[in-house]
């Protein structure tokens, strides 16, 4: 019971960074395309307020109580910064893992630690697991952008030109197809040019280069959790086998041939 503020606290503050990310990204399946930008703006403002009036209200103790509401206010702006940096599209890998650090793994981090805060751990194990939150992060945006490269119809990712990995390597590595990507990138609604780009990015290795940071995340995040002394560590290592096998499944769909190193992550 305890920890249901902050559940409520996250889950608005999540409904929150959607709204937001959808208008931004001109997501078709948005929800201010059924009620208005403007709305579905003003709803966001108020799903992030919420998260402050639930904490203020409902965490009795008041140094959990400050710890919570300083955390969120802190992710609130982290994660505005990264939508700044995200609608600027700023090119390059270094960039792009500039733009994952500040908009993707806020969220993510603050979960876990307000729900540490908030189950009574100590500041030690707080932050780590707000550490881990933060890897997790970084996990989740790669596989979204994966999902997002190989989704069907194409997603906006390809003719915006956004910061998605595997599309930025086949963009900017050396291999024998990129000048052949560069063309097909921009005709991606076209589903026989989507199905030849989605096979380069199989084979120019850019599916491979998001697999060896997704392995090597996995790993940091096993590590953090070993080094803990956690009573029931079970559900956040379920939480990263979850994720691996969910992107096994995708890689299977795609036709891309699973390393065994991913393999053995799951």
């Amino acid at each position: 019971m305890v920890a249901l503020p902050g559940c409520a606290a996250i889950a608005f503050m999540q409904l929150s960074i959607i709204l937001v990310d959808d208008i931004l990204d001109a997501d078709p399946r948005g929800h201010h395309h059924q009620i208005g930008v403007g709305p579905a703006a003003n709803m966001a403002l108020a799903y992030q307020a919420l998260p402050f009036q639930i904490v203020e209200q409902d965490v009795k103790d008041p140094e959990r109580r400050s710890a919570v509401a300083a955390n969120l206010a802190s992710m609130a702006l982290a994660t505005a910064f990264g939508q700044q940096l995200d609608v600027q599209n700023q090119g390059g890998e270094e960039n792009y893992w500039r733009l994952v650090r500040a908009k993707s793994t806020p969220f993510y981090a603050s979960a876990l630690y307000i729900g540490a805060v908030l189950g009574g751990a100590d500041s030690k194990t707080a932050y780590t697991l707000r550490d881990f939150g933060a890897i997790m992060g970084e996990i989740v945006q790669i596989q979204d952008d994966l999902f997002d490269a190989f989704q069907t119809p194409a997603n906006p990712d390809w003719k915006q030109g956004r910061n998605n990995l595997p599309i930025l390597y086949a963009l900017t590595a050396d291999h024998p197809a990129r000048d052949r990507f560069l063309e097909l990138r921009l005709r991606a609604d076209d589903p026989d040019v989507l199905h030849e780009a989605q096979k380069i990015l199989i084979a120019c290795g850019a599916v491979s280069y998001c697999i060896y940071h997704l392995v090597k995340r996995r790993r940091q995040a096993k590590h953090l959790l070993d080094n803990l002394s956690l009573p029931d560590p079970k559900p956040l290592t379920d939480l990263l086998t979850l994720e691996m096998e969910s992107l096994i499944q995708l890689l299977k769909i795609s036709g891309v041939d699973i390393p065994p190193d991913l393999m053995s992550e799951a």
